[in-house]
């Protein structure tokens, strides 16, 4: 049996915040937990692109029970702790390439919005590895220990 960090970031302090933007079919569902944001307005948060820093993780939305407040829904984010992932290889060739112990990640390829994850979030190893603000950095190959497209390990957000 092999020792392996793993996904703790549900035990990490939830930060309530208003999600997606505002107008008819912008707010963000249950659909959206699990995914990558990042600040963009007032108090509010939207999901990462491609190549985009984590800032924070969806861990909840009340849109379905609440609808909007001031145009947005309300849910939780997680910024900071150990978050369970896919490698989807290097940020300038996403899907080739492998990760490795200590690189800083960005956000992978995106399932779009509404539509919720069927895997891991996935993640790509930064070109630049030298971090901003917000840093996502490998701490676990996972059971394959490889760090290859497809492999899930675990990232540190802080």
């Amino acid at each position: 049996m092999k020792f392996n960090i793993v996904e703790t970031i549900y035990s990490e302090k939830v930060k309530t915040v208003r999600l997606g933007t505002t107008g008819a079919g912008n707010q963000y569902g249950h659909e959206e937990v699990g995914k990558a944001v990042k600040l963009s307005g007032e108090s509010a948060y939207v999901l990462c692109a491609a190549g985009d820093p984590i800032e924070g993780i969806v861990s909840s939305s009340n849109f379905a029970e609440q609808g909007t407040v001031d145009g947005f829904s309300i849910g939780g984010i997680i910024s900071t702790g150990y978050k369970e992932v896919t490698f989807d290889g290097l940020q300038a060739t996403p899907g080739t390439g492998a990760v490795a112990i200590g690189d800083y990640v960005l956000t992978g390829t995106v399932v779009a919005k509404g539509t919720a994850l069927t895997a891991a979030l996935k993640v790509t190893k930064a070109t630049s590895q030298t971090p901003g603000a917000y840093k996502a950095r490998v701490v676990s190959l996972g059971q394959a220990g490889t760090g290859a497209v497809g492999t899930v390990g675990t990232v540190e957000l802080f």
